[in-house]
């Protein structure tokens, strides 16, 4: 019966998702390592990959990282011991406070944003510019419609 037997389905999309994520974090660590950011861990990213040079209050980063907000208080306390970020009033609101980046963590920003470049680079050559292109745009929409589905009632 070999015309009749199925092909074993490869891993599916939350594995392969995993494998993305944790490849590239590892890689973007390791080479911030290797650039004097030796001190942040990859938890860190859930704050860092968010944060913007004029600032962004903690609600807004839980919300866009999908973490807790204590999480996320946890995180900024830790990159603020460590020079990164640093807490300020929003001068929209001066009940709430923004979390800022320092000199420090606006050049961990731009070798982040460096780096990334380079992965996304090397993934455009490999598979061409315009299949990587059309992949992001699939992936954008696949990460969107899943989050729209798991924020609806079971």
């Amino acid at each position: 019966m070999t015309g009749d037997r199925q092909t074993e389905p490869g891993p599916d999309l939350g594995v392969l998702a995993a494998r993305v994520l944790f490849s590239v974090q590892r890689e973007l660590f390791a080479t911030l390592a290797e650039r004097g950011f030796d001190d942040i861990l990859p938890r860190s990213g859930a704050v860092l990959a968010h944060l913007r040079p004029e600032g962004i209050r903690a609600s807004e980063l839980a919300r866009l990282s999908g973490q807790h907000k204590q999480v996320v208080g946890t995180l900024v306390d830790d990159l603020e011991r460590l020079g990164y970020v640093e807490r300020a009033p929003d001068p929209a609101d001066r009940r709430a406070k923004l979390v800022r980046p320092t000199e420090r963590g606006l050049l961990q920003m731009e070798t982040a944003a460096a780096i990334m470049r380079a992965i996304e680079e090397r993934h455009a050559q490999s598979l061409g510019e315009e299949t990587y292109a059309a992949f992001k745009k699939a992936l954008g929409q696949v990460a969107r419609a899943q989050s729209a589905a798991a924020k609806r009632p079971g």
